[in-house]
């Protein structure tokens, strides 16, 4: 039996990165063999087991043969009979198709170390083309290794995949474990422009092929540069999508928050990432104009995004949107926020009859807000703010002075 350590951690290494996890391949050894050194198994289609001390993943070397549409389409084989070499040409890109045997001798068989020298993404074997989810782990690996070059004849491959219906076979949970992590990477504009180039774009997300341009993926970027968390990320993404027409129905726009919910629910994206893109989407428009927003408005726009009881979810929401505007007024906003959180809720609602507890607490918030903007420096109230009326004069509806 014969271990060799495989993938990213050989490719991590010779770029000088941080290595984090560790992938083993085990050649000539049978589950048996290794369920009785311990190892716990832990693989549903073929074997990878668990070391019983360091809980890295030890994979029995195999070959796939293609049986039938997607990611799902295969046959594994796995023997002991089964080469390193056979095991690493089955890979997707030569520069994760490298392993290291236990005296550090690298094993490159399909010439991976000169792709990275070279700075390469290049398909390792045309079986690269049988498996769809490929298409999206190339376009992450270009977000992440933003200065390497797509081969062209890997590019070729990747359009005829599309053409041939292979992406339409993309499972919605695969699509958003790739998307998710390509976007959390340094450049993740790249994966996007990756995808559109190859005709996978349209079929993953269409509304995002529409409406995508240069403008998008530099605030993309921009989020990244950052820091940002994924739910940023995602509804930085969505944001231009949200809120373009609807090109099958010209003039005609739906809600924004509703399109970016429903965009989000297709690609199986989690609650968290799909609440923050539905509101960034849906009160992008006023909170891009803080600055002229008057009291009420501040205290509605809050309400909304329920940012009391959820302060980090509107946080988020705030850090989008000043991604997407860079705008300072934003500021207002998350000092509405502060004065309306201090107002003890508990007294009011005992201070008065239960069915007028929702607009005295509001009125409450609106003195709050009122008193906080004064000690920041901002003139005072309007008069009809002053007297409790529920928009102030010369307002509109999204508390916007006129």
């Amino acid at each position: 039996m014969q271990v060799y350590c495989v993938g990213g951690a050989v490719r991590d290494e010779l770029l000088g990165l941080p290595v984090r996890d560790r992938d083993w391949v085990v050649v000539g050894a049978t589950p048996e063999t290794l369920k009785a050194q311990g190892f716990q198994p832990v693989g549903r289609d073929f074997p990878v087991f668990l070391h019983p001390d360091t809980r890295e993943e030890y994979a029995l070397a195999r070959t796939e043969r293609k049986s039938g549409r997607g990611y799902r389409g295969f046959v594994v084989q796995f023997s002991p009979d089964v080469t390193l070499e056979d095991d690493l040409k089955r890979r997707d890109l030569t520069i994760n198709a490298m392993a290291r045997d236990a005296d550090g001798t690298l094993i490159d068989p399909w010439n991976g170390l000169r792709d990275l020298r070279e700075r390469v993404l290049r398909h390792v074997s045309e079986a690269f083309g049988e498996d769809p989810v490929r298409i999206l782990r190339i376009a992450r690996f270009a977000a992440r290794f933003h200065d390497f070059t797509i081969a062209p004849e890997t590019r070729a491959l990747m359009r005829d995949m599309v053409a041939q219906g292979e992406a339409d076979h993309l499972v919605a949970e695969r699509v958003w474990q790739e998307l998710s992590r390509g976007l959390m990477e340094t450049h993740p504009s790249r994966m996007i422009a990756v995808l559109r180039e190859c005709g996978a774009l349209e079929r993953i997300a269409p509304e995002l092929e529409e409406v995508w341009h240069e403008g998008m993926a530099g605030t993309l970027d921009a989020a990244a540069a950052a820091g940002a968390s994924l739910p940023v990320r995602f509804a930085v993404l969505l944001h231009g999508v949200a809120a373009a027409d609807d090109p099958k129905r010209p003039g005609h726009r739906r809600d924004p928050g509703e399109r970016a919910d429903a965009i989000a629910e297709r690609l199986r994206a989690p609650t968290d990432c799909r609440d923050v893109a539905r509101l960034v989407a849906a009160e992008l428009p006023v909170l891009e104009i803080a600055d002229t927003l008057d009291v009420e408005g501040l205290v509605r726009v809050v309400e909304r995004m329920d940012g009391l009881r959820r302060a980090q979810r509107m946080e988020r929401v705030l850090e989008a949107c000043g991604i997407v505007h860079r705008n300072p007024a934003l500021a207002r906003v998350r000092l509405a926020a502060d004065a309306m959180r201090a107002i003890d809720a508990g007294a009011i609602a005992r201070a008065g009859p239960p069915k007028t507890i929702r607009e005295r607490l509001h009125q409450a918030r609106v003195r709050a807000v009122e008193d906080a903007l004064l000690r920041a420096g901002e003139p005072g109230p309007s008069p009809a703010t002053t007297a409790g009326s529920s928009t102030s004069a010369g307002s509109t509806s999204d508390g916007r002075t006129g």
